[in-house]
């Protein structure tokens, strides 16, 4: 069995833990970097008493499966059309918008979660995440291809033979990403600041929580906790004073944009997001740099931040 031999499929649930039969024609998905913990959970052990030392035998209990792995942020290559990486946004309590022939924006939801059935296949092994929920991060370095990086927990089932599919990937294939740079992110600020960008990466922070119970069992999203955590040059305090703006608990809005071009513009904003203590300096090249840290905030309501593709 050849590990390079791997196939991801998604499709959003109609009813929950249902299987939703993703196919390759349909459903596949661009990936980097799988790992799966396909069996997860504890071990009951018979413990029992007997006049002989030695090991008790174990139960399987509470079995869940976990699937991680990352996936290029870019836009479908038409505006107004959702990229395929959608569905996996849906899953970690995202709620989808669209404007025809104009945008796609992705906002925190509260309630009514959505789920996926998630199938990985590693050259001939199918594994299948059912009722599958969870978390990303929205990863940003210069130079660099921008990612989603996403961790599913979904309902266990036994892995199957079964042959690998032929995926049909569209312009996920064709359409290549845009690096982190000055010409493909033309916009970064914060509280209307333009300042030079290292690093970004928004955590949704989902909190992602097996409930396995008698009669009932699903993989449920309680609770979120949003973070920012992002490296900037340094520059004078009258232009931007990160310190000052911590002691005094300021929030401030953040816009990133990333991508050129109709259909492959990804846009990240954060209405108010609370400046943390810094931690320190830092430097590269000989220049200092700022690691600064964000808390998104809530404003009338699931509206943290938002992600949205034109």
């Amino acid at each position: 069995m050849f590990w390079r031999l791997q196939a991801l499929l998604a499709k959003i649930e109609t009813t929950y833990g249902t299987d939703a039969g993703p196919s390759g024609a349909a459903n596949a998905i661009l990936a980097s970097d799988v790992k799966i913990s396909p069996m997860e959970g504890r071990d009951v052990v018979r413990d029992f008493e007997r006049p002989y030392l030695g090991a008790k035998p174990t139960i399987p209990a509470g079995l869940f499966s976990k699937i991680s792995f990352k996936v290029e942020v870019k836009g479908s290559g038409t505006a107004g059309t959702a990229p395929a990486i959608a569905v996996f946004l849906r899953a970690c309590a995202m709620q989808e918008a669209v404007v025809p022939g104009t945008s796609v924006t992705y906002t925190p939801q509260s309630t009514g979660h959505e789920s996926v059935t998630i199938y990985f296949n590693s050259d001939g092994t199918n594994f299948v995440f059912k009722g599958a929920r969870g978390t990303f991060k929205y990863v940003m370095t210069a130079q660099g291809v921008v990612m989603l990086e996403f961790e599913f927990t979904g309902l266990f089932s036994q892995p199957a033979a079964v042959a690998m599919p032929v995926p049909t990937y569209g312009t996920q294939m064709s359409q290549f990403p845009q690096v982190a740079s000055s010409a493909n992110t033309p916009t970064f600020t914060v509280g209307g600041t333009s300042l030079i960008l290292r690093q970004f990466t928004l955590d949704a922070g989902n909190v992602v929580t097996p409930r396995l119970l008698i009669r009932s069992e699903s993989i449920i999203i309680p609770d979120r906790s949003e973070k920012i955590d992002l490296t900037v040059e340094g520059v004078a305090l009258a232009t931007y004073n990160p310190f000052a703006l911590a002691a005094a608990m300021t929030s401030q809005a953040i816009s990133l944009v990333h991508g050129v071009g109709a259909g492959k513009i990804c846009t990240l904003g954060v209405g108010a997001a609370q400046v943390q203590r810094p931690t320190g300096l830092e430097q590269q090249d000989g220049v200092v740099e700022w690691p600064l840290k964000y808390v998104p905030l809530l404003n009338a309501g699931n509206d943290q931040y938002s992600i949205a593709f034109t």
